[in-house]
């Protein structure tokens, strides 16, 4: 089944960094809205960054000035570097379209502990 692969997870203390990948595969990431997303068990998935077709990006509120989107469009391959890591950003990190999302991958875990 096509879906995204993420990857780049890990534990890391607080103010730690870590960068994650997203292989879109299904999605070519140049000509697509594409984004981030983070799930905490027990809560609904939410939206953490976005980088539009023209390469503009959007952060949440929470990451901004601390997360950094960005793509390699040769190697169809979607980035969230991520500095200054807090314990509120533990979650599973997705990717996705921003529009019409295609079916989810498995995401990549993140911990933030001490």
């Amino acid at each position: 089944q096509v879906q995204p692969v993420e990857s780049g997870g890990g534990s890391v203390q607080p103010g730690g960094s870590l960068r994650l990948s997203c292989a879109a595969s299904g999605i070519i990431v140049s000509a697509n809205s594409m984004g981030w997303y983070r799930q905490v068990p027990g809560k609904e998935r939410e939206w953490v960054a976005s980088i539009n077709r023209h390469g503009t990006a959007a952060y949440t509120d929470s990451v901004k000035g601390r997360f950094t989107i960005s793509r390699d469009n040769a190697k169809n391959t979607l980035y969230l570097q991520m500095n200054s890591l807090k314990f509120e950003d533990t979650a599973v990190y997705y990717c996705n379209k921003i529009l019409t999302p295609i079916t989810w991958g498995q995401g990549t875990p993140v911990t933030v502990s001490s």
